[in-house]
């Protein structure tokens, strides 16, 4: 396993499968929640959607609030096996490079954009585990947006990433993401209160931390963004997510621990995901 001490480290080997010195965690992933791992909007799974509709539909309101068009240049930080990142394109018709720093996920994500017919709109790269930080691999103002799902919980220095996204994007251009979040909720109202709920997840998940929706906007815009939306999508209930109740059985016998730990913290109501659109002054050519 890799260094405990070096969350970025840690991350790559969480993913990768155990064959390649991996936890396996995303065979494990895209075993049980297909080829999209992020959560849903919270308005498609009160109409009774499945979790893979509300990703879906979460997604396309994002691209929607964004403006993202066909023409445009998107760089998508921690694009898993692809699913997402896919479902983006088709939506907008715009191109997407998506990155993470596990060669298993690029290669995952590269046969599935080849599998849904969109390889020459969406690419894949493996980038250095601390490439986050500065995003140097590409000139400044390359993009005209920059996205992540649930990926930025896996960094440490946050702050670094949203300064990186701010000097590649072009002016007018937009930062949008979804992450998991952690919130005070009923009895659980200190620090000292929540963080025994969300440190289990935090190890179990190999994440670096789960910041906030304030906290997130917050490193925005000491970055230089101004930020139009900083939304928990579950605020004032409960965020059960994409492990609902009908698939705990197969978690529990494949990811137990994993499982355990994020039920708590959802049955606590200090976990949920929260989702921000963020856009570099100027005006977008």
């Amino acid at each position: 396993m890799a260094n405990r001490h070096d969350p970025e480290l840690l991350a790559t080997a969480f993913y990768d499968p155990v064959e390649r010195g991996g936890e396996g965690a995303s065979d494990l992933f895209r075993m049980l929640m297909g080829d999209d791992w992020s959560h849903g909007l919270r308005e498609a799974e009160q109409q009774g959607k499945t979790p893979a509709e509300a990703a879906y539909a979460l997604k396309q309101m994002l691209v929607d609030r964004a403006g993202i068009k066909p023409g445009h240049r998107v760089l998508e930080f921690g694009s898993g096996v692809g699913g997402g990142t896919v479902s983006m394109a088709q939506l907008t018709g715009a191109s997407f490079l998506g990155i993470s720093s596990s060669d298993y996920l690029t290669e995952q994500a590269r046969a599935h954009a080849s599998a849904r017919g969109v390889s020459e709109t969406v690419s894949f790269a493996t980038v250095d585990p601390y490439e986050y930080r500065t995003l140097a691999t590409w000139p400044r103002e390359s993009f005209d947006a920059v996205c992540f799902f649930e990926s930025l919980c896996h960094v440490p220095r946050k702050d670094l990433f949203m300064q990186a996204a701010f000097s590649r994007l072009k002016p007018g251009g937009v930062l949008y993401g979804l992450d998991w979040i952690q919130r005070p909720f009923a009895e659980f109202q200190t620090t000292e209160q929540i963080a025994p709920i969300i440190d289990p997840v935090c190890d179990q998940f190999r994440l670096a931390g789960i910041g906030t929706v304030d906290g997130y906007a917050d490193l925005m815009r000491r970055a230089g963004l101004t930020v139009s939306a900083a939304v928990d999508e579950f605020a004032g209930v409960r965020c059960w997510g994409s492990t609902p109740d009908g698939d705990r059985p197969a978690w529990l016998q494949h990811a137990r621990p994993l499982k355990q730990a994020l039920d708590a913290a959802r049955a606590s109501g200090v976990f949920s995901v929260g989702w921000w659109i963020a856009t570099k002054p100027g005006v977008l050519d």
